[in-house]
């Protein structure tokens, strides 16, 4: 397939993906930055996004930075971040980024 045709189909897997998370309950929303911490897509407005792209890609660089001194053979594959108003989780890979922010689920 053409580099075209690829882009097409990876752009529909990721509007599929972001369906399925909008959809979960708790969803308040999602961010893709790219390896320089560059909003690529998002669903926060862009202020947000720039703010939480800037400190959130300092936060998995420097916590990929501690596994690899502890063990350089291992690598971060996830981080969730909880707050009192908010759980941030966050998917580095070596281009991107996906962060999902979403209100913590309170158990009764």
């Amino acid at each position: 397939p053409s580099t075209a045709a690829k882009m097409a189909a990876q752009s529909s897997e990721i509007d599929e993906t972001m369906k399925k998370l909008t959809s979960h309950p708790g969803f308040m929303g999602f961010l893709i930055i790219d390896k320089d911490g560059i909003p690529i897509r998002s669903s926060l407005d862009h202020a947000e996004a720039v703010q939480y792209a800037g400190l959130l890609s300092l936060l998995a660089m420097k916590s990929r930075a501690a596994v690899r001194e502890l063990d350089p053979q291992n690598d971060v594959t996830f981080l969730r971040l909880r707050s009192k108003k908010h759980e941030i989780l966050v998917a580095p890979d070596k281009e991107y980024i996906l962060m999902v922010i979403q209100s913590p689920q309170i158990k009764a």
